[in-house]
């Protein structure tokens, strides 16, 4: 039986010496020998045996009884113990990993206590059932992995369960523990759209069969003859991206019609240009495997269950990877979607935080950063002295005193390099922060910003800012963040960024919440799903951490 090696014997029944050595006789019972499980923080036999990270929580658990077994009764599962087995064994469901809660391993436990229910085996079996459903019940609340882990500003520590108290209050005597567990997941409507999608595309990683699409020397055109034509419209037809009504001549080769529709369908649901041409990027696309489009939906649950469950709309969430930003009104419905343009992935990532939004700035200066102002302009400053002058840059002490506006001399230059003075940019429509900020203050100094150069706003991967996001309809997301300030119409705000007076400070009637996230499996209302490239590498990083098991950093 699981719990049989001769270092599990040694550990479950250690108390057992105790027992002998103070001249008391017979078996262990059962609460000793919890006892002397929570005091090792250790069993054999689990796939994760060390559980000292949850000892406090087990001693609050089986305290108020007295360390007597809390899921067995008369040496057999209570109901709530087989419902809790159930449940680990479909964590999967969940974008968790069941082996995180030994699901393989229960049936052999059953068995043995079932044939042998003393005291050591019902010991055993009690607390392993309570180190897995409490670090489930964590798992499934507040995530695997802390955020923190990666410098990421989010926190994880917000309203997190008492699980002794939750284990005791809402499990162990519930005619239907799953009713309980619902509680505990994250209560975002995007959360369930993604768990819905998670248990579509687990389905179909089963049932596809995996054949890869040949690599194209160059794209195929509507009209053209593809050999691989079968395969594509098996594969967009599993996806969905290609109804389930829609007839094809069986022995076609050529890449037409609905076969085309389909492809432009899933090239806008992977962020690729829908011009249903079959190119290296379409086909590379296609050629994903499904698994790993399963591992995307997992761990975008997982950041689902970073953001604080208190926290309710409206908010802002802007997606790094599908370079978006919604805003969320009070129903959770998206009153505002646009796109966006967000760090650099080589060199100025955007950072991973959230944050609330107490103002917008009309009209701004830009204030250039230290290391913009070290690395760009101060070069561009040694080799044409008129540069600053010609792009509307002043250069101020740091209080906001303006030195000089026009040609730089030798010994302004010496002090910019020296980090004594520095640079803003004067407002205008040719100001890099375009005509409106929205400040949502953060050690990150990134806010939310319009600009001068709307063309970037048209290219599929839009990885290109400092670090501070950029955003398409920047007037008409301020006008939404505005709305309960008396007067402030997004025909007013618009005169006033066009006309108005330089840097004007507006303060919301009430802070909005931003999340910068990131995810790169985005489900939609509708259920569709898009999936985007990994840009930051975050997803890796994610998925290595995740691979080591507990205890998770």
């Amino acid at each position: 039986m699981i719990f049989g090696s001769p270092m599990a014997r040694l550990r479950c029944a250690g108390v057992v010496l105790l027992f002998l050595f103070s001249g008391r006789v017979g078996a262990a019972q059962p609460d000793a020998e919890i006892r002397n499980l929570i005091s090792l923080g250790s069993l054999e036999g689990m796939r994760w045996p060390d559980f000292g990270d949850y000892r406090s929580s087990l001693q609050n658990f089986y305290a108020p009884a007295e360390c007597a077994p809390a899921w067995v009764e008369e040496g057999r599962p209570k109901p709530q113990a087989l419902s809790l087995i159930e449940v680990f064994r479909d964590a999967g469901r969940k974008g968790l990993d069941p082996e995180d809660y030994d699901a393989s391993r229960w049936e052999e436990r059953i068995r043995g206590l079932r044939s042998s229910p003393d005291g050591q085996s019902v010991a055993c079996f009690d607390v392993a059932l309570t180190v897995c459903a409490m670090r489930y019940v964590s798992d499934l609340q507040v995530g695997r992995i802390n955020p923190a882990h990666f410098a990421f500003g989010l926190s994880v520590n917000h309203e997190r369960y008492d699980l002794a108290r939750f284990l005791r209050d809402r499990i162990v005597a519930a005619p239907d523990p799953q009713a309980a567990l619902d509680e505990v997941e994250p209560p975002f409507r995007g959360y369930r759209h993604t768990e819905q999608a998670l248990a579509r595309y687990l389905e179909l990683a089963r049932i596809d069969d995996g054949e890869k699409l040949p690599a194209v020397a160059k794209p195929v055109k509507p009209g053209q003859p593809y050999a691989a034509v079968p395969r594509l419209a098996r594969l967009l037809r599993l996806v969905g991206d290609l109804p389930a009504y829609a007839a094809l001549p069986e022995d076609s080769q050529t890449y037409a019609g609905l076969l085309v529709d389909a492809v432009k369908r899933f090239q806008r649901r992977h962020a690729l240009p829908d011009d249903g041409r079959l190119d290296a990027g379409t086909v590379q696309q296609l050629n994903v495997p499904l698994p790993d489009r399963v591992l995307q939906l997992q761990l975008a649950l997982e950041r689902w269950r970073w953001l604080a469950a208190e926290v309710s709309p409206p908010m802002i969430v802007v997606n790094i990877p599908d370079f978006r930003v919604r805003a969320l009104d009070e129903d959770d419905d998206v009153a505002l979607d646009t796109r966006v343009v967000v760090g650099e992935a080589m060199r100025t990532k955007t950072p991973v935080f959230t944050a609330e939004m107490t103002h917008v700035v009309l009209r701004p200066y830009w204030n250039v950063p230290a290391g913009i102002l070290r690395k760009e302009i101060v070069p561009a400053v040694a080799r044409d002295r008129g540069y600053l002058a010609r792009k509307h840059y002043e250069v101020t002490t740091h209080d906001g005193k303006v030195v000089a506006s026009g040609r730089v001399s030798d010994g302004i230059l010496a002090q910019l390099r020296a980090g004594k003075l520095t640079v803003r940019q004067r407002p205008g429509p040719g100001n890099s922060l375009g005509l409106v900020k929205l400040m949502f203050p953060n050690e990150y100094n990134v806010y939310l910003h319009d600009t001068p150069s709307p063309e970037l706003f048209s290219r599929s991967r839009r990885d290109f800012s400092h670090g501070c996001i950029r955003v398409e309809n920047a007037a008409e997301l301020a006008a939404w963040v505005l709305r309960d300030n008396p007067g402030w119409t997004l025909e007013r705000l618009r005169q006033e960024m066009q006309h108005g007076k330089d840097d004007v400070t507006v303060r919301l009637a009430r802070p909005v919440p931003v999340f910068v996230v990131y995810a790169t499996a985005v489900v939609y209302e509708s259920g569709e799903v898009h999936f985007y490239d990994d840009i930051y590498g975050h997803d890796a990083e994610l998925a290595a951490a995740l691979a080591r098991g507990h205890p998770y950093p």
